[in-house]
């Protein structure tokens, strides 16, 4: 059996403790692409290319099966608050 998003949540869950955690099966269903968002302390004072390695090897064991993996954000949490209050600002 493939890849599923509940998989590929269960595991970024247990592994990095996502304050706030989307995951899209981008494949129709048949778990070979997925999206993440993902906003986790874990990714304090670490670069975009870090932060996206980090994911990445929170999946290592999911990557073998995954053939798309998209990661739309990976913020920390105060990047993920200002993100959300600007666009409370902008809905205003």
């Amino acid at each position: 059996m493939g890849v599923t998003k509940e998989g590929v949540e269960s595991t970024l869950t247990s592994k990095m403790n996502p304050s706030h955690l989307e995951v899209i099966d981008t494949s129709g269903g048949c778990g070979a692409s997925f999206a993440i968002e993902i906003v986790s302390e874990q990714f304090e004072g670490k670069r975009l290319l870090e932060r996206h390695r980090m994911v990445n090897s929170a999946l290592e064991e999911e990557m073998k099966e995954i053939h798309a993996l998209s990661i739309k954000k990976a913020l920390t949490p105060t990047q993920w608050k200002a993100q959300q209050d600007s666009s409370t600002t902008q809905a205003a």
